[in-house]
């Protein structure tokens, strides 16, 4: 099972997402409800987190988790980080058409290896795949 962070709802998540620390309280967030999965019968092993890039966060925040993402490993459950084609790639890159972001969707997927992500979502699965070995590589020696 995945739990994933977002703040809000989907129709409310991107109305000023504000915090006072993205990450502690994204993993605050985590430990709560993986504490809930499991005293509601989940194995703990079965749980993957994933902080919500793009889901109730700015564009400060969704770089805030991507940089400090190692910290997350702190959980003790593995990471899934998806990012690919997101709308804070476009803001950056000024790449306005979502299919058009792989680069900038390559740039968050290595960092997030190298910054401890075990999984991640991508649309652009050949390219993607290529990035997550060399990132594999460079970051554990894979």
């Amino acid at each position: 099972s995945i739990i994933m962070h977002m703040k809000g709802t989907p129709q409310t998540m991107q109305q000023n997402p504000s915090y006072e620390d993205v990450v502690s309280e994204v993993m605050a967030f985590l430990r709560e409800r993986i504490a809930e999965a499991v005293e509601a019968g989940l194995p703990e092993e079965f749980i993957i987190i994933d902080p919500g890039v793009g889901f109730g966060k700015t564009v400060s925040h969704n770089l805030a988790i991507i940089r400090e993402l190692a910290d997350f490993k702190a959980i003790g459950r593995p990471i899934l980080l998806a990012t690919s084609r997101k709308g804070f790639i476009g803001k950056i890159t000024g790449v306005q058409q979502a299919s058009e972001r792989v680069e900038g969707t390559a740039a968050t997927v290595a960092l997030g290896i190298a910054n401890g992500a075990n999984i991640v979502r991508v649309h652009d699965v050949r390219e993607m795949t290529r990035v997550a070995r060399m990132a594999d590589a460079v970051a554990r020696g894979v």
